[in-house]
């Protein structure tokens, strides 16, 4: 019963070289566009944190509170488009499609603060989210397009 049993460990033959598998990459200051690009998106937190910290519990259950919320998810979008500084082509907001999304915003805080009717407001609201996320999704499409 005594066989020989196979090594198990590579003993000293076809070692690797002591040599560090990933070298420390070196640290490159960052452009200036990402600096203000960052610096835009703290500051459009700091307005995110704003509006839920000062607005009550029952206020969340307003489609007001969800406009406001889409409008600064969209100017989020325009600011991050103006800080870009290496986009080939220019992109532009479709200006038609964010006017509209402002008139419905306008006419669901003018119906909220007035006193129409809850359907009124509900439809204007719903029509300020939608005209803003086309709107972002435009913009969005025209930035994921392969450059030529």
């Amino acid at each position: 019963m005594k066989t020989p049993l196979p090594a198990l460990y590579n003993l000293g033959r076809n070692s690797l070289p002591d040599v560090a598998p990933n070298p420390a990459p070196a640290l490159q200051p960052q452009p200036e566009s990402r600096r203000w690009s960052v610096v835009a998106a703290g500051l459009l937190l700091l307005a995110l944190a704003l509006v839920v910290i000062y607005t009550s519990r029952s206020a969340f259950s307003s489609p007001v509170a969800l406009v406001v919320v889409a409008a600064i998810g969209l100017a989020a979008l325009l600011l991050q488009l103006r800080l870009r500084k290496d986009l080939s082509a220019p992109v532009r907001a479709p200006l038609w499609l964010n006017v509209l999304g402002l008139i419905f915003a306008v006419t669901a805080v003018s119906a909220d603060v007035f006193h129409l009717s809850a359907t009124v407001m509900q439809v204007a609201a719903l029509g300020a989210v939608v005209c803003f996320a086309i709107s972002g999704i435009a913009i969005l499409h025209a930035l994921r397009k392969p450059r030529s």
